[in-house]
């Protein structure tokens, strides 16, 4: 196999973490050999290693690397997916490649360090059923690796300049800021659904998804000689919004706004600027690809958890005055004091 970048995976952030070496395991420089259970906390500005026979300081940004990549691995205990959604859960999750522990926000991050390829094929079946159509799963293959390297390819860039990025606008009368360039600067991507869902070889098992990486391997979207910025989801409000107005202020032509259906529907203003346009919209129920409650449909692409929602086109969410004045300063840094229209 022909060489392949390795991206680096934030997979939990906590206090403490539990760990399990399956395998010979050890530092870059050979000084340290782990095998077994483990824990890792923080002492002083150090990372303790801890089992019932070895206690061991070491430094921000201590990796283990296997003997064998293709046969050893690690598990992470009580890893949390779903964050913020109602399915939120913890689960036991095992990886291949390198380990590595730094210091977070006062807590340990547990990072996972292996080669893009293997990363696509736990991201492919993370995100999708593994047993969806190859053709689907070859698509996804290919927005997926594009995503990624497209952020990895940013990053690099962004390190190498002297300017300083610039996530918000802020004038007398308006602010606007972007939630994320700057939200993961110690890694590539972490392994929720902010990035894209990665749970290492978990639920690794012969399956289309592994076809489907294997068969578009290496292959991305370009424009103009970039690797394209490929964002997606798996659920939809009838249009997609041009990129420039969600992620930051850099206008994409592939990114701009269309109907995500397969011809656009009657008696609609596509115009959501205009409030009663967007009103219709909303309170109507236009056709959409993710506009459907066909449970057969759904269960060939999605995972169980995923199937828990019930409404992936229109849902309903109230909050009080108070409550969305809350939200909205705690998100923006800013007291806005009460929010008395929107």
């Amino acid at each position: 196999m022909q060489r392949q970048p390795k991206v680096s995976v934030a997979i939990l952030n906590c206090d403490s973490i539990k760990f399990e070496l399956h395998g010979d395991y050890s530092s870059p420089d050979g000084t340290i050999s782990l095998n077994g259970k483990y824990h890792a906390e923080l002492d002083g500005e150090m990372i303790k290693i801890v089992n019932s026979k070895e206690n061991i300081l070491v430094k921000d940004g201590f990796t283990l690397e296997p003997a064998d990549i293709e046969t050893e691995s690690f598990l992470i205990r009580d890893v949390i997916i779903g964050i913020q959604f109602h399915w939120e859960q913890k689960e036991n999750q095992r990886f291949l490649g390198s380990l590595k522990f730094i210091v977070e926000h006062n807590k340990i991050t547990a990072v996972n360090i292996l080669p893009v390829e293997d990363y696509l094929t736990s991201v492919i079946s993370s995100e999708m059923n593994a047993n969806s159509s190859v053709e689907f799963l070859k698509a996804h293959s290919i927005i997926s690796r594009s995503w990624l390297l497209a952020q990895m390819s940013k990053s690099k860039s962004l390190k190498s300049e002297e300017t300083v990025y610039q996530s918000k606008i802020e004038t007398e009368d308006e602010l606007i800021r972007w939630f994320d360039r700057e939200d993961h600067t110690l890694y590539d991507v972490c392994a929720d659904d902010h990035c894209q869902r990665y749970q290492g070889i978990t639920k690794l098992y012969a399956h289309n998804a592994q076809t489907a990486v294997v068969d578009t391997a290496g292959l991305v979207l370009e424009y103009d000689g970039k690797i394209c910025d490929t964002r997606f989801s798996k659920a939809c409000g009838g249009i997609a919004e041009a990129f420039e107005n969600v992620w930051e202020p850099i206008k994409h032509p592939y990114l701009d706004k269309v109907i995500d259906y397969k011809f656009e529907p009657e008696n609609f203003d596509l115009d959501l600027t205009k409030e009663n346009a967007a009103q219709k919209w909303i309170k109507k129920s236009p056709p959409a690809f993710c506009n459907t409650k066909d449970r057969k449909i759904l269960s060939q692409v999605l995972q169980d958890y995923d199937l828990e929602t019930t409404d992936f086109y229109w849902w309903k969410v109230e909050y009080s005055q108070s409550e969305i004045s809350e939200f909205i300063n705690k998100r923006s840094n800013y007291d806005l004091r009460q929010i008395v229209d929107l």
